[in-house]
């Protein structure tokens, strides 16, 4: 059995679901344009440039989905599939996943898991890891706080490996491992796999797969 892992934004997307939900946000109304707009190209520049305050971030992002009840949100991402996700999907995404068919597939992103869950369903990618927003337990909805490790840089690692530990697997248990990513931010998962595989990566992945004889695909 193998383990095939993909990144989601830039990489089974050709763009970053979490900037487009915050654009979404933008067109409806639902969050200060001027603000959400400049916060969420700050974000993103520090993302593209291995700055993000991760913490930070996760705190901007999920703010607004306390404001509003569960019933909202989930029409309005029905909508936000329909107008950004879908159009979005890279052309070689499905066959890429076809590919990996008979392997153990894992969607592992440091978008919220609000955001990636529906997408990873229409991708039909049975596994999800992603940050994660706190819920309160009694009414169900959001904190607007995130829980526990985000799945980013290294925290990658952290949260893979305790959900393979959860499933009675771990590294040994596969032949090969793949990981799939456009991002230096993800060198510290692209280095522990067996299979690394840079798409339409950055400069900084291009540079460091060649040097590393990696493979370098497009899905564009």
């Amino acid at each position: 059995m193998n383990l095939a892992l993909f990144d989601l934004d830039n990489t089974l997307l050709a763009g970053d679901s979490d900037f487009e939900w915050g654009q979404f946000l933008i067109s409806r109304g639902i969050v200060d344009p001027e603000l959400q707009a400049a916060k969420n190209a700050a974000f993103y520049a520090d993302y593209k440039a291995g700055t993000l305050d991760i913490e930070a971030f996760m705190t901007f992002q999920m703010g607004p989905l306390s404001h509003h009840s569960r019933a909202e949100l989930s029409t309005w991402h029905a909508e936000f599939m329909a107008q950004h996700i879908r159009p979005m999907i890279a052309p070689g995404t499905r066959a890429l996943l076809e590919r990996h068919a008979n392997d153990l597939c894992v969607i592992i992103t440091a978008t919220n898991s609000f955001v990636t869950g529906p997408i990873a369903r229409e991708l039909g990618v049975p596994h999800l890891i992603a940050s994660i927003p706190a819920i309160d337990r009694q009414s169900g909805r959001f904190t607007g706080s995130a829980s526990g490790t985000p799945a980013f840089q290294a925290g990658k690692i952290t949260r893979l490996e305790d959900w393979l530990e959860s499933q009675a697997l771990w590294w040994d248990s596969f032949t090969h491992s793949y990981f799939y990513s456009d991002s230096h931010n993800d060198l510290p998962l692209l280095q522990r796999v067996s299979q690394p595989v840079a798409v339409d990566p950055d400069d900084t992945l291009r540079q460091h797969a060649q040097q590393m004889g990696w493979q370098i695909i497009s899905l564009r």
